[in-house]
């Protein structure tokens, strides 16, 4: 029985998360994996994904080839593709990622923001504060909208498509938690400081913090899924 069956997934479509039945196999298979409808460590067999998903072989492996290049499936001589585990790891591998490129695009972004790019951060961040993450959903657009003003214009797109697909990978992975409140609390905390810091164009300043954010959310992540197998 194939583990694929019915697959959706939650792509960003401008600001908003949505669901969507146009995904491309890539995607499909990116999808399954997160979510665990495709097991750690199992195989791929190309021809057998290629049936299920009523494509040709070709496109199965390109998707998996790309899947490889992300660290989602792992491709040995003669043993084929398998998926490789979603776990602490692979999330701090992320983050880690995450720190180098964030500080960069925000330092960048300190220094062509206008006042209405402050205003526009006040005004989401005011949205997000009186939500309060009651709807996780609503939070996560939010929480996209927020970080989208200061990096969709950067010149770096390859940047940007590389923070949104960890952004996805990330959001996807940790909807399966409830965020602690400590978290929350900090959260909100670090867009306060990120804002003061672009106010006063201190993009060192901002640099920090957003690392301190990224990792926040890394850790947070981190702990949660070793709590999930503890009590498993």
């Amino acid at each position: 029985m194939s583990t694929i069956t019915s697959i959706k997934r939650r792509p960003y479509e401008g600001d908003e998360l949505v669901e969507d039945g146009g995904a491309t196999i890539y995607e499909r298979l990116r999808d399954d994996i997160i979510h665990g409808r495709l097991k750690a460590n199992e195989r791929l067999k190309v021809a057998e994904l290629a049936s299920r998903m009523g494509t040709s072989t070709n496109p199965v492996r390109e998707a998996l080839q790309q899947l490889r290049g992300e660290g989602f499936v792992i491709i040995a001589p003669n043993r084929g593709a398998r998926v490789r585990p979603i776990d602490a790891d692979f999330v701090r591998d992320i983050c880690e990622i995450e720190v180098l490129i964030e500080p960069a695009l925000t330092r960048w972004f300190v220094s062509i923001a206008t006042k209405g790019d402050v205003e526009e951060l006040e005004r989401i961040q005011a949205e997000i504060e009186a939500l309060n993450f009651a709807d996780e959903m609503k939070h996560t657009n939010l929480d996209m909208r927020f970080h989208k003003v200061m990096y969709d214009r950067h010149y770096n797109r390859h940047a940007v498509d590389l923070w949104i697909r960890h952004r996805e990978i990330l959001w996807a992975i940790a909807r399966g938690f409830q965020t602690s409140l400590s978290r929350q609390a900090n959260v909100l905390e670090e867009h306060r400081g990120l804002i003061a810091c672009i106010k006063a164009q201190d993009a060192e300043g901002a640099a920090q913090t957003i690392a301190k954010h990224v990792g926040g959310s890394g850790h947070h992540i981190i702990e949660r899924m070793r709590l999930e197998k503890r009590y498993r």
